[in-house]
């Protein structure tokens, strides 16, 4: 693979659809107002002249980009008018993510992105090799494994020996539809049609369409009603459908000292973990699947970039039964505490919880129900929902330390238990507010590094003397 190579020539209809999809909009605002002027030819040429700029932008930037592996590199050539060069070691290669797309798959290709120790700090993937054959993306992992085996044996003078492969969880189709049917995709899909038709403001009459709406609405309020359940019962299912044919075949195995997860029906992707990179590990338990017992694992992991957050907070296992967590993941995370024993709040912070709850959903009930009786009094049953909101936040919350790991449990919408080993904790920060400290109470917050941020966790209100300890647990003995 010493010779330089091009990407495959549908790489250029790639980069030619990704430049459209930026400029959609105002493609979209210069065809909508030149279709209203009396210079509308003048607008329909510009678009013309620019659809076909992006189109030689897309063929020219196939051309100008070759790669070649050689000398232990993966070396890259790109530029239109700047040739720039980048040569990436493999040694520093920490992953490969490997996705066969719905526009590869026709011609057996894969998309390859690298991501190199460091990478997270920037907003891109170290290298992203569009569309190449599956035999080259076998190649350079297989040049990938062979690296990184030899630098081990080269470090702890071990003989080969050879990969060892496990497969530590399958996603089934039972899980897989109770996945997709408690994923709150719902919003998500709703908040993109209502986005895409509000791009067409000049062309649809917004505000005597609001009239006429308004209108039915006063003499059909039961048809309206079905209208409205018939939409969110739409929405539904396309989220379901959406998030199905994402985790379809979802896999997680460990190979040498990687976890490696495939997925994806339309598109397939394989996202490979180094576990030295493995920052935390966060377990999620949302209110839809916490009847049934399941819930959610994440990786939050040293790679991933700001505008790639998937490869630093990463899902290995979509839905578990809470109870096979442990000894699902033990024998592959040895040392990681799944069961530890929990300090929770003291009972004087429940007030504190109750009393956030409620600080802007009584003013707003108040004046809800002031102006809108009667119905506005509904209005009233927020609070009680508030009330019960965060009285399930107090439970929730503790905090627990084991050995080298400190471990948090807090509840925001979702239910989150994060298990950080201690040289992994960037920054630990306890604070006390005025009223905390007359209460005798604190907050803890602890940052690990993921992707071009960090995450952790924050317990509101635990004992002060409880924040003294783990503040002193983390010091001891650390160095950052």
């Amino acid at each position: 693979m010493s010779d330089p190579k091009r990407l495959h020539p549908i790489a250029a209809m790639i980069n030619m659809l990704r430049q459209l999809k930026e400029l959609i909009v105002p493609i979209l605002f210069f065809t909508v107002v030149g279709s209203r002027g009396n210079e509308n030819v003048f607008y329909f040429i510009a678009v013309g002249v620019g659809l076909v700029l992006v189109l030689l932008t897309g063929i020219l930037s196939w051309y100008r980009f070759t790669y070649r592996v050689e000398e232990g590199e993966l070396r890259i050539e790109h530029g239109l008018f700047v040739r720039k060069k980048r040569y990436i070691p493999f040694e520093r290669i920490q992953s490969l993510d490997i996705t066969e797309g719905i526009l590869q798959r026709p011609f057996g290709l894969v998309k390859v992105k690298v991501e190199t120790a460091g990478g997270s700090k920037t907003e891109n993937a170290e290298a992203v090799l569009t569309a190449i054959r599956k035999e080259e993306a076998s190649q350079i992992h297989d040049f990938l494994v062979s690296v990184k085996n030899s630098k081990r044996r080269d470090e702890f003078e071990e003989e080969a020996v050879p990969i060892q492969e496990s497969i530590i969880y399958r996603l089934s189709f039972g899980d897989l539809l109770l996945l997709a049917s408690t994923s709150g995709g719902v919003g998500v899909v709703i908040s993109a049609i209502v986005a895409f038709f509000f791009q067409f403001e000049e062309i649809i009459p917004y505000e005597k369409v609001y009239k006429e709406v308004e209108h039915f609405i006063a003499n059909g309020v039961i048809f309206v009603s079905i209208v409205v359940f018939l939409g969110f019962l739409l929405a539904w299912v396309i989220s379901v459908l959406g998030t199905m044919v994402k985790y379809a075949n979802f896999t997680l195995k460990k190979v040498d000292q990687d976890l490696i997860i495939t997925r994806g029906l339309l598109e397939k992707r394989q996202m490979t973990i180094p576990l030295k990179r493995i920052q935390a590990i966060r377990i999620s338990e949302n209110v839809l699947r916490q009847p049934f017992g399941r819930g959610s694992v994440y990786i939050e992991s040293a790679g991933g970039s700001a505008l790639n957050e998937e490869g630093s907070k990463v899902l290995v296992l979509p839905l578990i039964k809470k109870q096979d967590i442990a000894k699902t993941l033990e024998p592959f995370l040895e040392e990681y505490p799944f069961k530890s024993n929990f300090h929770t709040l003291p009972p004087r912070a429940l007030t504190r919880y109750l009393g956030r709850g409620v600080v802007i959903v009584i003013p707003v009930a108040v004046v809800i129900s002031y102006f809108f009786k009667p119905w506005g009094y509904v209005s009233l049953l927020f609070i009680l929902a508030s009330l019960i909101w965060s009285a399930l936040k107090y439970k929730d919350a503790g905090w627990a330390i084991d050995k080298d790991f400190l471990v948090l449990r807090y509840r925001t919408f979702v239910k989150n238990t994060v298990l950080m080993r201690k040289e992994k904790i960037q920054s630990l920060t306890a604070r006390k507010s005025f009223y905390q400290n007359k209460k005798r109470l604190a907050t803890i917050e602890a940052v690990v590094k993921s992707g071009h941020s960090g995450s952790g966790g924050r317990v509101k209100d635990l004992e002060d003397k409880d924040v003294i300890n783990i503040y002193q647990w983390y010091s001891r003995d650390a160095h950052h």
